[in-house]
């Protein structure tokens, strides 16, 4: 998690029943900080001068009881449990740290003016992994106003087309079209001119007969049909990730299966909604640590995420989610993930002002259901 110093707690001058409180939280810092099992002499050298290292270890013992700590080894030091960290996770809430220049940094990245309010969802979420060494995902709004800028193709295989539509916005929509037989590179590029054309955006292409014309007639129609059914029909927040490859960096996610387990929960969307819901239910900064991701990773995971929503004209928009091991700082990443919500949250206000766009959240199909029947009652 990079080179982050703290200022660890002192239990100098703490009431008796504080101390035993403060020396966990120190033991969870200088944990963070080292990554390896801490010991009574250890942490005394580290702002627990005036405690004896006889004392500690009797905070150790009593605290390992009450499930806060763990020996890998009899004569070994001590590392946090879950419990432990959720803890320092409450306590440092509301206490975030910016180290030097990562705001700065931050800024810069962010700094795009423009309507393509999709594109800085994701530079935000780049950015954010890129800062933190994490995966990061988001989910987003549904942005009205949005036109198709171009269209793409690829062949796949002799029955196969991808179709890549690009949107003002920045959004990237990719279906696949099954096809009869093969097409040729040459009538690839005349159709997507014949795109653009439709799109009164260039000069009409020329095609060797009626039969190419027909058939990037109905490429076109197939497409713009698919885009716009699946526009207007929004049931559920798209989710973006990125940032995976990251994980790779961890001690904690060398063992294949224990990277495995990670990336579950980032290939598992469903998963992915129901944590960033609840975020924006919640509607402040949440946090999930360890079995606290169950079902969404196997139980004993060594993993913890934590998730912030962002805003659009003071209406929670979506929430966008770090994710990485528990030995995580958490008071950096809760500033740094304050920090990109607050300045996603300003610059997506800022162009939905400037190009008069409006988003909408997804419906359910039990809403879309009701309002049918709505609909229906009042025809009657």
């Amino acid at each position: 998690m990079g080179n982050i110093s703290y200022k660890l707690l002192s239990a100098k001058k703490l009431p008796k029943t504080d101390r035993e409180q403060a020396v966990l939280l120190g033991l969870v810092e200088l944990y963070l900080k080292l990554g390896k099992p801490i010991g009574s002499v250890t942490l005394q050298e580290h702002g627990f001068e005036t405690l004896s290292s006889a004392t500690i270890r009797n905070y150790f013992s009593k605290l390992e009881s009450q499930g806060f700590l763990k020996q890998q080894h009899t004569s070994g030091g001590r590392i946090p449990t879950d419990a432990a960290f959720r803890l320092y996770a409450d306590t440092y809430k509301g206490h975030g740290i910016i180290e030097s220049g990562q705001e700065d940094v931050l800024l810069a990245a962010l700094k795009k003016e423009g309507k393509e309010v999709a594109t800085l969802i994701h530079q935000a979420a780049e950015v954010l992994s890129d800062m933190t060494k994490c995966a990061v995902f988001v989910s987003t709004p549904r942005f009205d106003q949005d036109f198709v800028q171009t269209i793409r193709l690829i062949e796949l295989d002799a029955s196969q087309l991808l179709s890549i539509v690009i949107t003002d916005f920045g959004v990237i929509r990719t279906e696949t079209i099954y096809l009869e037989s093969s097409l040729s590179p040459t009538f690839l590029r005349s159709a997507e001119e014949y795109f653009l054309w439709r799109m009164s955006k260039g000069e009409k292409p020329f095609f060797r007969d009626d039969g190419e014309t027909k058939l990037a007639q109905r490429l076109y129609n197939e497409i713009m049909v698919r885009h716009v059914v699946g526009y207007a029909n929004f049931s559920q927040e798209e989710v973006l990730r990125t940032g995976l490859s990251k994980l790779l960096s961890y001690p904690e996610f060398n063992d294949a299966m224990a990277l495995a387990g990670s990336l579950s929960l980032l290939e598992d969307e469903a998963q992915m909604r129901i944590l960033l819901r609840q975020c924006t239910l919640k509607n402040e900064l949440t946090y999930w640590i360890g079995d606290d991701l169950c079902p969404a990773l196997p139980p004993g995971s060594d993993c913890a995420a934590l998730a912030i929503p962002y805003r659009i004209n003071q209406a929670t928009a979506g929430a966008i989610a770090i994710l990485g091991p528990t030995r995580m700082p958490y008071r950096n990443l809760f500033g740094l993930s304050r920090l990109v919500s607050e300045s996603l949250s300003r610059m997506l206000t800022e162009s939905v002002y400037k190009y008069r766009i409006t988003f909408r959240q997804p419906k359910s199909a039990a809403e879309i259901t009701n309002n049918k029947n709505l609909l229906e009652n009042k025809n009657d």
